[in-house]
């Protein structure tokens, strides 16, 4: 079996999440599948993503400097043309252009929506990106984490992620 369908298998297997699960603050985490993104994200610093209470999400945090999140929008960016651009994404010389474009992607508000979906035949959080043909779908791994899924609309390959809340102290001491 091939690591894209072991880890789909894998992923169907997870308990579903309610979003109000979700809120607060998540570090990010690639799990390798064989996608063209695998190790994208965290060649480019990313930290995770954040769930507000009024159902929206920053959903691409990055790592500025040591005690600063950014959230990034890449909306403009075609998610076919990102995913296209996997391998160079890997590169030094990837996650030294992006450190100059972070300031210029800057989100100016959430970029995401948190919601109840259906995926085949259980309802779980998800993710609905508002610029991006993209929902991120999300399981229980256990109490302290979860797994994503993003699902690209025409796209039958699945980057999948997993997600370790960050704790509140941690969270005031650390993050702005």
């Amino acid at each position: 079996m091939e690591p894209q369908s072991e880890t789909i298998s894998w992923f169907r297997s997870l308990e579903p999440v309610q979003p109000v699960e979700m809120l607060g603050l998540w570090r990010g985490a690639g799990i390798p599948s064989g996608h063209p993104l695998d190790g994208v994200l965290e060649n480019l610093g990313w930290f995770g993503k954040r769930f507000h209470a009024d159902m929206r999400a920053d959903a691409l945090l990055f790592q500025w400097r040591p005690d600063r999140l950014v959230a990034i929008d890449l909306g403009f960016i075609p998610i076919g043309l990102a995913i296209k651009a996997g391998p160079f994404g890997r590169t030094a010389l990837a996650r030294s252009g992006f450190s100059f474009l972070q300031k210029a992607c800057r989100a100016r508000g959430t970029i995401a929506s948190l919601k109840l979906r259906t995926l085949e035949d259980r309802a779980t959080a998800a993710m609905i990106y508002d610029r991006q043909p993209v929902v991120d779908y999300f399981g229980r791994i256990n109490d302290d984490e979860l797994a994503g899924m993003m699902c690209v609309e025409g796209d039958a390959r699945r980057y999948f992620f997993k997600l370790r809340k960050v704790e509140a102290a941690a969270r005031q001491n650390s993050y702005a």
